[in-house]
Order: structure tokens, then C-alpha cells, then sequence
């Protein structure tokens, strides 16, 4: 956890940051807002929705003309993301009020959970900012060497062994329940231990309440490469540069995990005024082209993916299409 404080220290000290003043500050960008904007970030403090949103905010302001508004990040927790994202479905449509989507809130939910209180035209979407891969890990003197090995012991004792989760309907949660039926394993073979967030699920694996995770790599990566926890598995389609070692889902014997990823956007309440929009929607643009959030965003384990509006939009409701159909093949809910 050092090493997230450092970097979350880090972004919110530098003087440049913060004046809005550096190189290319404004991008020609004329600012519409005339007092600071609240980013929600809809998980706990130290996390990687909290990353991200942090990091958007300390480079964002070089891009947001002048003057340039200072944005401050909250975090709204609960309901596995829920209280968060629909304060910001609620919110006056005016651009002061932002949201740090994420995939457990914004499409597993209400793929998964009828009692949702919003839905996606609930919202404007302004841009992905990008993805994380899914990890699993157990602690570095656990005796599990691979994923193999610690389905092995879930099977030789169904029940016995938790994994921390940050709530119902979160990839923390359907992303071992689907590693678990893809193993032909029952989905309730390991127990559930429900925290507020990516960053206390860690916490728990590191202080011996949990026996494993699956979590976004964002936040496992530094305490992977500290040597705190040993990753398994990661998803996508090929190994990461930063985890050589690390093989994928399908080397693993579980290719069906292969497209599990976290991810983080920017949205604001629905009916954004055309003025708004446009201007957030370049500020999104630039920042995700911005070399230093660039650079900070693949230090924290997340792979930089913009996409526009409109192509965001579509792809939550692919991604509440294909969570939902992954539920149902695991009759949850």
C-alpha cells in the first residue's frame, strides 16, 4: 500500500498540476466551468477506481483552459459501487459533477442486479480512459505456485477457502465465480469476503483474511513487484511486459477468463449541454494523449485505451449484454 499512497501523493503535489500551467495547458481549450468539479470515484480510497480518478484529475486541469478549475476527487462507496454512480446519475446536468465509471458499477451491475437504480441512458459518456487486466493472486508464502494448484485445494475442500471480493456483481466476484465454473467447480467452492473496494480487498489477502483474489492488476501490480503476493494468471491474449513470468488464462487452462478486464471512463449525468460535452469530451481526448498521464497510467498496471463517447456508450451496452449473459450461464441473480 506504500507504493499506491506514493503514487496518489505524487500526483496531487506537483505545482504544474495543480496551476494548470505546462506544457500544452489548454490545448486551445476555452473552459466553461466556473467552480471546482467533483470527480466520484465509487469505490474506496486506494483502489484503482481511485487511481484512475486521481490521476485524470492531476493531468486533466493542464487541458481544461482557463481558468483553470481544480477537479477534486470523492469517494462515494457502497453497493458495490451503486451509491456512487447514481449520485451521479442525479446530479445537476452541468458539468461540475463527473463519474470514474467502472465496469463492476456501470455494466456488471445492471447486467446482474434488477433493483439497479439507474441504467446507461442514465448518464452522458465521455470517453474510455482504459483497461486493466484481471489478476489472480494468492500471498507470496501461500502455497499455491499456480492456478492449478490452487483450484486443486478448492476442490479438495469446497467452502474452506475465501477470496476477497469488493462486493456482489463486481468482476472481483463474478470473475472467480465464472474461474470457478470454467474449472467445473461449484460456484460457491470458495467463500466470498465482501470489502468496499480493490485496495481493501488487498489488504485483506495481505493480512491473511483472504487465501486468494482475482482484482484488477492496477491494484495488485505493486505488491507484485514487491514480492508481497504472487500473481497465477492474468487475462487477455498475451503476456504483459511487466509480468513476463505471468502466464495467460489460456496457458493457464482457463481460456474463458481471457476476456475479463476492468476498466475506467468518464461520464457525467444525462443531458450534458452541447457546450459541456464538446468541452469535456477534448478534455478527455487530450489528457488520454497527455505523455505524463500516459506514462503514469502504465505505471499503475492499466493499459491507456480512448475511446469517444458514443464508442463508449456502445461498449457498456455490449458490456451489460455479455455480463448478463454470463450471469445467467452461472444463475446468479
Amino acid at each position: 500500500m506504500i507504493a499506491r499512497r506514493t503514487l496518489m501523493l505524487t500526483c496531487l503535489a506537483a505545482p504544474a498540476m495543480a496551476q494548470g500551467v505546462g506544457p500544452g495547458a489548454g490545448q486551445g481549450t476555452a473552459s466553461v466551468l466556473d467552480r471546482p468539479v467533483t470527480l466520484v470515484a465509487p469505490f474506496s480510497a486506494g483502489g484503482a477506481a481511485d487511481i484512475a480518478a486521481r490521476l485524470f484529475a492531476a493531468h486533466a486541469v493542464r487541458h481544461m483552459g482557463q481558468p483553470a478549475q481544480p477537479i477534486v476527487v470523492e469517494n462515494r462507496t457502497g453497493a458495490s459501487g451503486a451509491i456512487g454512480t447514481q449520485y451521479v446519475a442525479r446530479a445537476k446536468p452541468d458539468g461540475q459533477t463527473l463519474l470514474l465509471a467502472r465496469v463492476g458499477s456501470s455494466a456488471i451491475l445492471p447486467a446482474t442486479d434488477p433493483r439497479t437504480p439507474y441504467s446507461v441512458e442514465d448518464f452522458t459518456w465521455l470517453a474510455l480512459l482504459d483497461e486493466n487486466p484481471f489478476v489472480i493472486c494468492v500471498r507470496a508464502d501461500a502455497p499455491w505456485r499456480d492456478l492449478a494448484a490452487l483450484l486443486a485445494a478448492i476442490r479438495a475442500a469446497p467452502g474452506t477457502l475465501n477470496f476477497a471480493t469488493s462486493g456482489p456483481a463486481t468482476i472481483l466476484d463474478l470473475g472467480i465465480r465464472h474461474m470457478l465454473a470454467s474449472a467445473n467447480l461449484p460456484i460457491d467452492a470458495a467463500q466470498a469476503l465482501p470489502f468496499r473496494g480493490g485496495g481493501e480487498a488487498l489488504t485483506a489477502l495481505l493480512g491473511g483474511h483472504a487465501q486468494f483474489v482475482g482484482n484488477n492488476l492496477g491494484d495488485m501490480l505493486g505488491a507484485i513487484q514487491q514480492g508481497q503476493v504472487r500473481a497465477l494468471v492474468v487475462s487477455g491474449d498475451a503476456r504483459l511486459p511487466s509480468l513476463p513470468g505471468v502466464p495467460t488464462a489460456a496457458e493457464a487452462g482457463l481460456p474463458a477468463l481471457s476476456q475479463l478486464a476492468g476498466w475506467n471512463a468518464l461520464a457525467g449525468p444525462a443531458n450534458l449541454p452541447p457546450p459541456v460535452l464538446e468541452f469535456w469530451g477534448r478534455v478527455a481526448r487530450a489528457t488520454t494523449q497527455d505523455a505524463e498521464w500516459l506514462a503514469a497510467t502504465r505505471r499503475t498496471g492499466s493499459v491507456p485505451r480512448y475511446l469517444d463517447g458514443a464508442a463508449m456508450r456502445a461498449m457498456v451496452e455490449a458490456q451489460i449484454a455479455l455480463y448478463r449473459d454470463l450471469a445467467r450461464r452461472l444463475n446468479l441473480g
